[in-house]
């Protein structure tokens, strides 16, 4: 196998490491960014007690709001993973505070790539930018089609990956000068914490295990494994057919909230025997939307399950997902071996 020198840009986060992780263990060699230099050893920390040789990973300070260090970053690099970008439990009210550095970290990370004549960059988007804004749905969604900003419960956060990633294909075709892109775009990502700096979708799991939510609204995820984002992520660095394509990152079935419970009651055992059975009715959530601000995010998507097609990451870079259960299983599993759920 060729190795090569590929900058991995949020390097801290979910995503980030499980990229970062498989990338050294394939044998290449890994920088990644982290907004302070102080963090490293925190990082690289995480790494090692998930297996990895961190021998041939190395560090550089860049922040998606600033243009300092960038061209540092990516100097002497074939490749770039593009993971960094803002994810916050709760919608800002403002939402240039998501939309600004989603989209302005982008194009500096894109800059920057061209101009220290990198090969390719693959950006991590997110289903965000392709399936809200069209209300009720029977048909999969695929990578042809696009969030419309401008849609009914179109919130902050999917505006940023959907302006984001638009800013990433005018960029490559207006000033990409043979740069190549590919873009992965993940449903709700679970599967293997690795430290306590958790997700929103493990948060999601964390909560149900400690009967910490009132009860189960009608709420729908698609779902993929974190191990899965990371290895399509790099298949989509380097096979040659996936210059200038977009593929979903997708298990399965979308899954509600109730099945996902019922998947960590069954398969758990005693730490699974105190996740609720109750159920919230949607009438409730939509009273509870007037003064609270999770079900007022949660109202507009009550009952819709949106499902997205993974054909084209099979058929093209012959990916094979695991199962929506086993990546559930597997948030469940890790946060139990870390600790991250009371007894």
């Amino acid at each position: 196998m060729t190795t090569h020198n590929v900058l991995v840009t949020g390097g801290s986060g979910f995503v980030g490491s499980h990229v970062i992780l498989q990338l050294l263990a394939q044998g290449h060699r890994v920088r990644t960014t982290v907004r302070s230099l102080s963090r490293e050893a925190q990082v690289r920390a995480t790494l090692e007690k998930a297996g990895a040789d961190t021998s041939n990973l190395s560090f550089a300070a860049a922040d998606l709001e600033k243009d300092e260090g960038w061209a540092e970053a990516v100097a002497g690099c074939t490749y770039v993973q593009h993971v960094a970008s803002p994810f916050p439990p709760n919608q800002p009210e403002d939402e240039q505070e998501l939309i600004r550095p989603a989209r302005e970290g982008t194009l500096r990370v894109l800059r920057a790539a061209h101009a220290a004549g990198v090969k390719r960059v693959v950006v991590t988007s997110s289903f965000a930018a392709i399936g809200y804004g069209h209300g009720q749905r029977t048909a999969d969604y695929t990578e042809a089609d696009w969030t419309d900003v401008d849609g009914p419960a179109v919130q902050p956060y999917m505006k940023s990956k959907t302006l984001a990633e638009r800013a990433a294909w005018d960029f490559i075709a207006n000033e990409g000068d043979g740069m190549e892109l590919a873009v992965v775009n993940p449903v709700g990502i679970f599967g293997p914490a690795l430290n306590d700096d958790l997700s929103t979708s493990i948060w999601l799991v964390q909560s149900m295990i400690e009967d910490k939510m009132p009860g189960l609204p009608d709420l729908w995820f698609g779902v993929v494994d974190v191990r899965d984002v990371a290895a399509l992520q790099i298949e989509a660095m380097t096979h040659p057919d996936a210059a200038g394509e977009r593929f979903l990152a997708v298990a399965g079935k979308a899954m509600s909230i109730p099945q996902m419970a019922d998947v960590l009651r069954k398969n758990l055992g005693p730490a699974g025997a105190r996740i609720t059975r109750r159920r919230i009715p949607s009438w409730l959530v939509r009273i509870m939307a007037l003064f609270n601000p999770m079900a007022r995010e949660a109202a507009p998507r009550l009952g819709i399950q949106s499902n997205a097609s993974n054909e084209k990451a099979r058929k093209l870079l012959d990916w094979r997902p695991r199962s929506n259960e086993e990546a559930i299983l597997a948030t469940a599993n890790s946060l139990i071996e870390l600790g991250l759920v009371k007894a």
